[in-house]
This record gives structure tokens, C-alpha cells and sequence, in this order.
């Protein structure tokens, strides 16, 4: 039995200012440097084997402050495969004055939405083609492995993973939600499967 525990970064420097970000690369806010900080006491209990996390610096800050708090350093392995979803030519923007052009819920659909397209973006499907193949040939061997893994991603790399755990079905993960520095731990037992899960928030 390992454990899989999932950590969405803090909130970054765009988070606070409720711009788009995607694959822009702000840092973490002081707000952000501290749920980081709130997650690492959050895994205290778990002793972590290696980590992975995404090419962009809000996840690796988060990373180093767990780490910072675990007293350790692991092995990390960073990928783009990762990295939050690609808002396209929404990335920059304010999402609340979009929210008032789109109504309630078109925004929701775009934000939340399975197979809903940005212009040059990435919908939740793309992330989730890129994030859960990533996750079966690299992360999972090691869980198999008895190896506990952290992972530092985004709001949506982290979504389409969780569908792929959970067995979400395309509606149902359009309410899934994931805060800020929020934890999400598994247990995956030797054959790969899910046999726990518990969300842990400071």
C-alpha cells in the first residue's frame, strides 16, 4: 500500500488578482507561500519517497515550502505534462469581467466545463489526455511499488486526475472543485487501485 498525496500550489501573485493564468508563470503570493507552509503540516504523518510536480514556478515554490516544513528534499521530477490548463486567449484576463459577458453559467461551463473549447486554449479533456498518461507510466509504477508519492500541480491537472481516480463521470467533474493549497491523499494498493481517500484542509 502507498500513499498518493495530490497538493494544488498556493495561490499565486495572479490567483489574488483573479486573472487567468494558465501557462503564465507568476509566483506564489505571500497568502500562497503560507497554504504551501499549511500543506506541509498537513502531510506530516506521511514519509514521502519522491515528487513530482509541474514545469510551472507557483507549483515548484509550493514543493520547496513542503518540503521546507517535512524537513526534507526529495528526488523531484518535473513535467509540463503537469501544467495547468492553457486558457488561450483568456490567459491575462480577469475572470470576473468575463463571468458578467458569459452570465452564470457559461462561465461556470468554460471553467468547469469537460469538452468546452477556448480559442487556443486546452479543454479539461486535453489536460486530462496529457496528465493521466503521464500519471499511469511514470507516478503509478512507484506507487505499485509500495513508494509514496507527492504530487504539486494545478487546479485542473489535479481535476482530471481526480476524475481518472475517482471514476468521475464527464458531468459529474464539472462540480468538482479543488482550493488553493488544498490536500488530497490516496491510498493505491499494489495493483494500482484506489482503496482510500481523504481530503485534508487547514
Amino acid at each position: 500500500m502507498a500513499a498518493l498525496a495530490l497538493v494544488r500550489h498556493g495561490e499565486s501573485t495572479w490567483n489574488a488578482r483573479g486573472i487567468w493564468t494558465g501557462w503564465k508563470n507568476p509566483p506564489l503570493s505571500e497568502k500562497g507561500m503560507e497554504e504551501a507552509r499549511q500543506a506541509g503540516q498537513l502531510l506530516k504523518d506521511i514519509k514521502f519517497y519522491l515528487a513530482y510536480t509541474s514545469s510551472l514556478i507557483r507549483a515548484k515554490q509550493t514543493l520547496e515550502e513542503i518540503e521546507k516544513v517535512l524537513g526534507i528534499n526529495l528526488a523531484t521530477f518535473e513535467n509540463s505534462a503537469l501544467n495547468e490548463r492553457d486558457y488561450g486567449n483568456y490567459t491575462g484576463k480577469n475572470k470576473w469581467e468575463i463571468k458578467k459577458e458569459l452570465g452564470e453559467e457559461g462561465f461556470k461551463k468554460l471553467r468547469r466545463g469537460w469538452d468546452v473549447p477556448i480559442p487556443n486554449g486546452e479543454t479539461l479533456k486535453d489536460v486530462y489526455n496529457r496528465t493521466v498518461p503521464y500519471y499511469e507510466s511514470e507516478i503509478l509504477p512507484k506507487l505499485k511499488d509500495g513508494k509514496n508519492v507527492l504530487v504539486s500541480a494545478h487546479g485542473n491537472s489535479l481535476r482530471a486526475l481526480v476524475k481518472y481516480l475517482d471514476g468521475l463521470s464527464d458531468s459529474d467533474v464539472e462540480n468538482l472543485e479543488i482550493a488553493t493549497g488544498e490536500v488530497i491523499i490516496y491510498q493505491i494498493d499494489e495493483n494500482g487501485k484506489v482503496v482510500s481517500k481523504e481530503i485534508r484542509k487547514s
